[in-house]
């Protein structure tokens, strides 16, 4: 009966550890790939090692569950090694698996990497409390939202303004895997490859203040096709996504047309006054 007590405990605890280790999502980018990479092989690492240390303790606790009067545990050379040696193994596993990760441009930016002709590069500015997002090669401007192609390199050079940013902000986009630090009078590059179409939410990562709640930003990923389309419309709106719907909307002809309302009025008015009297 204890043994199938056991057993069942033991055979819980696998199950549990294979729900855990459920095939993940497919990645939105290189950067997600590459992070999602790595957790999984450090979990598939972890469950054998989980796997030994509990049975080894579901073992102790049966073989010494009536034993009263414990005596303290001999010295064992040959034990304390072979845990020593399996601990350096696993570290050292550990830490190559990390390092190809962490060395890898998408994830640590490295200076003697040039970009690309087809790359595109946009110039993140955080300042507060917002994200202005700068084209410098197609001249283009938006504040909290940007839009870039699929399948092609990216480079976010993030900053923050000097002038007006006296706090530090966090580029952060958990679905693409991006993550970097907006420093004042600094500018730090990450780079990506967007696999799949859509709109990413991006945030602030540092507390920064009252408006650290307001800052909130998108990325929108589409077709090559559409984004060579997205770019000919801003170079052709004056490369300022918002001005020019200011300038559409705060069109005040509206009220131009009241007060020319207001002149055609008067005639009609004096017209009838003059016919009561």
């Amino acid at each position: 009966m204890e043994r199938t007590r056991s057993a069942l405990i033991l055979t819980f605890c696998i199950g549990l550890l294979a729900a855990a280790a459920e095939p993940a999502a497919a990645a939105n980018s290189v950067n997600d790939q590459l992070i999602s990479d790595l957790n999984n092989v450090l979990l598939y690492a972890a469950i054998p090692i989980t796997l030994l240390t509990q049975a080894a303790l579901f073992y102790a606790i049966y073989k010494f569950r009536k034993n009263d009067e414990p005596n303290p545990t001999k010295e064992n050379r040959r034990l304390e090694i072979t845990w020593t040696v399996a601990t350096a193994i696993v570290l050292l596993f550990v830490g190559l698996a990390s390092y190809q990760v962490m060395a890898s441009p998408f994830i640590e930016h490295q200076q003697n990497d040039t970009p690309a002709e087809d790359a595109v590069e946009i110039d993140v500015v955080a300042f507060n409390y917002g994200w202005n997002f700068v084209y410098e090669d197609e001249g283009i401007e938006s504040t909290g939202e940007a839009t870039i192609p699929t399948d092609t390199q990216v480079y976010f050079n993030v900053g923050a303004d000097e002038e007006q940013n006296s706090y530090i902000h966090g580029f952060h986009v958990p679905d693409l895997g991006l993550k970097q630090d907006a420093n004042p009078g600094e500018i730090n590059t990450v780079k990506t490859e967007v696999y799949n179409e859509g709109e990413y939410q991006g945030y602030c990562s540092k507390y920064c203040g009252v408006g650290h709640s307001n800052m909130y930003f998108t990325i929108n990923a589409v077709s090559e096709d559409e984004y060579q389309q997205w770019v000919q419309e801003q170079q052709e709106g004056g490369g300022e996504g918002g001005e020019g719907n200011e300038s559409a909307g705060g069109n005040e002809s509206a009220g131009g047309n009241e007060s020319e309302g207001s002149a055609t009025e008067d005639p009609a008015d004096e017209e009838n006054e003059s016919g009561g009297e």
